[in-house]
């Protein structure tokens, strides 16, 4: 009978040690559990399922130089045409604001974009060149201008390359001179044959009134300094 009661002891013994390597490892599973689901909040969803989110391109919602620039009688043109060197050449717009390349012919640029150019001299080029991509640049923009003349530091032209309003013309101008009516200024603009006036409190700029008088200048446009 003893040793029949040592073998159950001794099973007792091993379901004993069993039960207890099966509490161990459910215990371990769920310490594991435990610290990856510690992990995942700290680090939070994962980024590859996560909806990139990337800034607004500034160059899609601004117009570049290309769309906002109006070529002008005067400025010099560089315009290239891939894989077609005999093609590529500086082009001079004439005082009348046409101009004239090989494979395009005539064609109005004055008053037109670079993009818009661009656009209709590879349309032409490419009835003779199927594949032709063209690119137009501004090597001088001697065309547009404007002028400020009077009682300023520094009278003269101004090439206007960028958008330019009255203020800034001033300054580029070295500002007013100490015996000028700064509150009598008029912008000059010619629209043809027609000639305007526009008055311009420089008072009243300054100290951020009438904000609507400080224009944007145009090609051509006179700010006259009394």
């Amino acid at each position: 009978m003893r040793p029949l009661h040592f073998t159950a002891l001794k099973v007792g013994s091993i379901r004993t040690k069993r039960c207890r390597m099966k509490w161990s490892s459910v215990s371990i599973i769920l310490l594991v559990a435990g610290a990856r689901h510690a992990g995942f909040a700290q680090a939070g969803p994962d980024p590859a399922a996560a909806p990139t989110v990337t800034e607004p391109v500034t160059a899609d919602i601004e117009p570049t130089l290309k769309d906002r620039y109006q070529l002008q009688p005067g400025d010099v043109l560089q315009v290239t045409v891939w894989k077609e060197t005999e093609l590529t050449s500086e082009v001079l717009i004439r005082p009348d604001g046409g101009i004239t390349f090989p494979l395009a012919g005539e064609m109005q640029a004055a008053g037109h974009t670079v993009r818009d150019l661009t656009a209709v001299l590879e349309q032409r080029i490419r009835k003779y060149e199927p594949d032709a991509v063209v690119t137009v640049t501004v090597k001088a923009a001697t065309g547009n201008r404007v002028y400020v003349i009077g009682k300023v530091t520094r009278p003269g032209d101004f090439p206007l390359n960028r958008p330019i309003d009255v203020m800034q013309a001033l300054s580029l101008a070295g500002g007013a001179t100490a015996f000028a009516d700064i509150n009598g200024i008029r912008i000059l603009r010619r629209d043809g044959d027609r000639e305007t006036s526009m008055a311009f409190r420089y008072g009243d700029v300054q100290r951020g009134r009438k904000l609507e008088q400080n224009i944007l200048l145009k090609s051509g446009d006179t700010v006259v300094v009394p």
